[in-house]
Order: C-alpha cells, then sequence, then structure tokens
C-alpha cells in the first residue's frame, strides 16, 4: 500500500467536530434501517425490549459503522487525498496516528457493547468489525476488488444489521425465511455499492483500486448494478408469493417495478445519475426491504 505523507508525530487530540465527520453520520442510515427491519422482521412485540432495541441501534450505526469508517479512513488516507482531500485526515484536522487510534477505541467499545446484548449480537459484530478491516487494511484489503469489496459491505450493512435485529428481539437465530431474505437484500446491495464507487473512479484508478467502474467502465458496471439489485428482489418477491405472504411480495414487486422506471435515466449517465439514483431507486429498494421484514413479522 502507498504510504501517506502524513506526519505520523505526536499531535493534540482532534476537535469533537472531526471526529464525528471521520464517523460519516449519513452512512449510519443503511444499518440502523436494516436493524429496525430485522426488529419488525422478528415478529416479537418490543415491549420491555425498549432497551435492547435502542442498544442494538447504537451497536448499528454510530458504533460499528462509525468504526468502520474510520478504519476506512485511516487506510485511505492517500486515496482520499485526491478524491476528497478536505477529509479530516488528509486535511491535517485529525493529525498524526489519531485516526486509527479513534478506529482501534471504536472497535473495543463496539465488543463490549454487543457483548452487552448477548452472545449471538457479539458473535455478529466480531463478523462484522472483521469485515470492517480487511475491507480497507492491509494484508486483505478487500475493497481493492470490485466483487469481494462491495459484497462485504452489502453484507455487513444489510444482511448483518437485519440479523442482529431479529436476533435481539428473539435471543435466538431467527427463521430460515428470514435468514434466506436478508441475504437475497445483501447480495442486491451489492448493485448499491458499486454504484457507491462511480464518484471515486479517477482515485481508484491513481491509486490501483480495482472497482467495478474501472474494472468493467462505468456503463458495464452500471448495468450489473442494476441486474443484482433487481435480480435479488424479483427472487424475494417470488418466495414472498410462494409463502403465503403476498400483501408483501405485491407491495416489493410495485416497488421494484418504480426502480426499474428509474433505471434507464441512470443508465444513460451513470456517473452523473448515481447520486440520484441512490435518493430515488435506492430509497423505494430500503422500503422494499421494510414491507418484506413486516410481511415476515406477520404484521401485514
Amino acid at each position: 500500500m502507498e504510504r501517506s505523507a502524513l506526519p505520523l508525530k505526536t499531535s493534540p487530540p482532534p476537535a469533537a467536530r472531526d471526529v464525528l465527520a471521520l464517523l460519516k453520520p449519513i452512512t449510519w442510515f443503511p444499518p440502523m434501517w436494516a436493524f429496525a427491519v430485522g426488529v419488525v422482521s422478528s415478529g416479537a412485540s418490543i415491549d420491555g425490549r425498549w432497551i435492547l432495541v435502542a442498544g442494538g441501534v447504537l451497536l448499528a450505526g454510530p458504533m460499528v459503522c462509525g468504526t468502520s469508517q474510520a478504519v476506512n479512513d485511516w487506510f485511505d488516507r492517500h486515496v482520499d487525498a485526491i478524491n476528497e482531500p478536505d477529509r479530516p485526515i488528509p486535511s491535517g484536522r485529525i493529525a498524526g496516528r489519531w485516526g486509527l487510534f479513534i478506529a482501534i477505541a471504536g472497535t473495543l467499545l463496539s465488543l463490549a457493547l454487543a457483548a452487552a446484548l448477548g452472545p449471538l449480537v457479539l458473535g455478529a459484530a466480531v463478523i462484522g468489525l472483521a469485515l470492517a478491516w480487511a475491507y480497507s487494511a492491509p494484508p486483505f484489503r478487500l475493497k481493492s476488488s470490485g466483487w469481494w469489496g462491495p459484497a462485504v459491505v452489502g453484507l455487513t450493512y444489510e444482511g448483518l444489521s437485519w440479523f442482529t435485529g431479529a436476533t435481539v428481539m428473539l435471543g435466538t437465530t431467527p427463521s430460515a425465511t428470514v435468514l434466506i431474505v436478508l441475504l437475497l437484500y445483501s447480495i442486491g446491495a451489492h448493485g448499491i455499492m458499486t454504484l457507491n464507487d462511480f464518484k471515486a473512479v479517477e482515485g481508484d484508478r491513481a491509486t490501483g483500486l480495482r472497482s467495478l467502474p474501472v474494472v468493467l467502465g462505468v456503463r458495464r458496471a452500471s448495468l450489473l448494478a442494476c441486474a443484482t439489485m433487481a435480480g435479488a428482489q424479483a427472487v424475494v418477491v417470488a418466495l414472498l408469493f410462494a409463502w403465503g405472504i403476498t400483501l408483501s411480495a405485491a407491495i416489493v414487486a410495485t416497488l421494484l417495478i418504480g426502480q426499474c422506471a428509474l433505471m434507464p435515466k441512470l443508465l444513460r449517465n451513470p456517473a452523473k445519475n448515481a447520486p440520484w439514483y441512490g435518493a430515488t431507486g435506492v430509497t423505494l429498494y430500503v422500503l422494499g426491504m421494510l414491507a418484506a421484514g413486516l410481511g415476515l413479522g406477520g404484521y401485514i
């Protein structure tokens, strides 16, 4: 890995606002949403479990996701110097090794909270944090692969967070139907993560990261992303119908049709329209997750 030119000598502690920027609060929403979907998919009553639910939301978002962002920014400081030079580490607002210290502290605090929520939650947190480090840090640096990187993020953001939400409510492993659907939505999230790579094509090429937009080209990568998202949801719809959860199946199918109607605009100019699709098509995707979770939990 290319070494950063940033000074690593002892530096004063960073300001709280810069630490918050490092943890990227905007990225906390997907795992927190998936956790909430896991809660409703369990079918268990929330009464008497509010503290567990609040702890799980804190774990999925600010703790595990925030820690993963700190890990990523530390090991990507040379990439961000090209793509996002105003980020806290390359800009020097978080100097020396403070970025690494924050990532380590976040890991330990996340494990402590997960342990308080139960052994299955701790196991999921260990897997999620291990993947977060493997995603960004050598020798694995899974993000250097356009195949493995999005798969890891999709699994941790959607699948593990969903699993954690259901497990917190049930105190045991969720049903096979829930596990199948959360896995399918994790697979579909591979496409979402690929769209997210469009913003960093220049820096990825310069630093040797083989994201799918770099390897396949923006056009083919966007086609694959759309096919992955739509294909996973189509299987979810078919399974929900087969299981007799027809209202949820119809809602997910309707939301999928809406996404397909938006995809032509995305494909006309993927690099430009990926953020627009993230605000529109991806919103429909996560609403479909909720509809599926409500059906699996017996609410609709």
